[in-house]
């Protein structure tokens, strides 16, 4: 029987694959599969996964004959996991030795329906822990209860699909899978998601999982129209929160917060090509007329007076039809 399931997607990563898989080679056990996803890479990928497969005990390799983007690619390793428990990989990060273990080790003895953990993050030689936002450690709770406070930073907040493993009983009950195509916060559905409907699960202080940031070709460091895709992932979760029984008490914090990424796009928009930077205005107008209004007026009113004027004259700005849509 497969135990552990580990989901990773690559995309033309052929100068970090070769650390990816020799952590996990050092991670690998008897009952453990390492699922590796080709979303159809046009450089040495391929290759390299080839060899993987042959020489990486337990590596199975699955190709796309079309490039998906990473929702979409994850979602072709869970359909191919048979593990008991499951978790995801970057194709650029890397684990330390024995990693899984730990961590299979933590969400067994706690017996929760998944856990979330730690990370480090990598930037050139900088190294930054990055925690849970979560005070108790090792204590299984409910999951609905770490989506508030509206104006703090929470579980919801800390979206990473790798920093965590999840019980099978997750993806048969449909909470694993990401809604397909999506390029960027493509984990900001699943988490939520995965917070109102799961019923249990813990944080844990492991840390042994490095995340690569500043990938020259990770769409976080991409101005193009692929990074938009915010706004299809938070109209999602604002939709979907609407409908939960405690939509009053959620919809602040899901509205908040989709209204502080939109400030942090406009805030950076030099960074996008002008075509793009005068469709992320159109586009975030239109979301602003979707979202509840009366929630909306109090998200404004909590922020800070920056980013408030800005959300607030955005709101002021005229949209097209095909935007609203």
């Amino acid at each position: 029987m497969v135990k552990l399931s580990v989901i990773v997607p690559f995309y033309n990563v052929q100068q970090y694959a070769p650390d990816t898989l020799r952590s996990l080679r050092a991670n690998a056990r008897e009952d453990f599969e390492f699922i590796l996803v080709d979303d159809c890479s046009k450089d040495e990928t391929p290759d390299i996964l080839a060899r993987a497969e042959r020489e990486l005990p337990g590596a199975v390799v699955v190709r796309h004959e079309q490039n998906g983007g990473l929702a979409t690619a994850r979602n072709t390793g869970l359909d191919a996991a048979r593990g008991e428990y499951l978790t995801f990989l970057d194709g650029d990060d890397w684990l330390a030795p024995g990693y899984y273990a730990e961590l299979l080790a933590a969400i067994e003895g706690l017996g929760c329906d998944f856990v979330r953990t730690d990370h480090v993050q990598c930037t050139a030689r900088a190294r930054t822990v990055h925690r849970v936002p979560i005070g108790l450690r090792g204590v299984v709770m409910d999951p609905r209860e770490a989506i508030l406070p509206a104006d703090r930073s929470t579980s919801v907040d800390y979206p990473y699909a790798w920093a965590g493993m999840y019980h099978r009983r997750l993806a048969d009950a449909g909470l694993l899978h990401f809604t397909d195509g999506l390029r960027t916060a493509e984990d900001r559905p699943w988490i939520w998601r995965l917070h109102r409907e799961a019923k249990s699960f813990a944080a844990v202080g492991l840390l042994g999982l490095f995340y690569r940031r500043g990938v020259a070709s990770s769409l976080t460091q991409i101005g193009d129209v692929r990074q938009l895709d915010f706004i299809r992932a938070f109209d999602q979760v604002v939709r979907e929160t609407a409908q939960d029984k405690d939509a009053d008490q959620l919809l602040p914090k899901a509205v908040r917060t989709y209204c502080a990424i939109i400030s942090h796009h406009l805030g950076s928009i030099e960074r996008f090509e002008p075509p793009v930077a005068r469709t992320l205005k159109s586009l975030s107008a239109a979301a602003l007329r979707r979202m509840p209004q009366r929630v909306l007026d109090d998200a404004l009113d909590s922020m800070d007076l920056e980013r408030a004027t800005r959300l607030r004259r955005l709101r002021r700005r005229p949209v097209s039809a095909g935007a609203t849509a």
